[in-house]
């Protein structure tokens, strides 16, 4: 109409998205089973190395408690898996489709090119994770961000802080390029090293010492 300008809203473009786990029994696969996600039409949106603790782990699987194998669920995933986001059109099911059955031993006879079938051991030890709804999916993705968040706060800030703390106490002419031996003396992680080295205290030890597994 003359005058006027008609106006259309922006179509809405929704990408359903499934929180995908490679479980700790599965991680030295995790690159082959990346490559397989990517080829199979998925986009990752984030992937990060979290250690659930045996809390976070509960948390997670809250919905089993009680059942006999949660303490041996929440003992093994705890160790600590690599996790992606994973989105494209529809997500959930398609990714529930890839992995396949949750025991990995009868996965191998109903299903045997599944994910499961190829990377897992048994009903637990099944090398993946996928949410089983569109809620379970919000839900699940928030409290492994969250997890994360905590491992970082808890583990990784502290120690980058004492090692910038002593950058400054050094005072480098340049703290970013440092020359010569002064680069490798006073860098974060060379700092870190020594503290170890030495003894350091308890949380240093502590740190250093974490093994990752049962």
């Amino acid at each position: 109409m003359t005058g006027e300008k008609a106006t259309m809203d922006a179509p809405q473009i929704y990408v359903e998205r499934t929180l995908a786990i490679v479980k700790p029994d599965a991680i030295h696969k995790s690159e082959e089973i990346e490559d397989i996600i990517l080829r199979s039409g998925f986009a990752i949106l984030q992937k990060r190395r979290v250690h659930l603790t045996p809390e976070q782990a509960s948390d997670f699987y809250a919905e089993h408690y009680g059942k006999m194998f949660f303490p041996s669920l929440v003992a093994y995933m705890s160790s600590g898996p690599v996790w992606p986001y994973v989105e494209g059109d529809q997500a959930i099911s398609y990714w529930r489709e890839l992995i396949g059955p949750t025991n990995a031993l009868k996965a191998r006879q109903t299903h045997p090119d599944c994910l499961r079938a190829v990377y897992g051991t048994d009903d637990q030890r099944n090398a993946l994770h996928g949410s089983d709804s569109f809620s379970s999916s919000e839900k699940e993705i928030s409290s492994v961000g969250q997890a994360a968040k905590d491992y970082l706060a808890k583990s990784v800030n502290p120690c980058l802080l004492k090692g910038l703390t002593e950058l400054c106490k050094q005072k480098p002419i340049d703290p970013v390029r440092l020359p010569g031996s002064n680069h490798k003396k006073n860098t974060p992680h060379r700092w870190l090293r020594k503290k170890l080295k030495a003894g350091g205290n308890d949380e240093m030890k502590a740190l250093g010492n974490k093994k990752v597994g049962r």
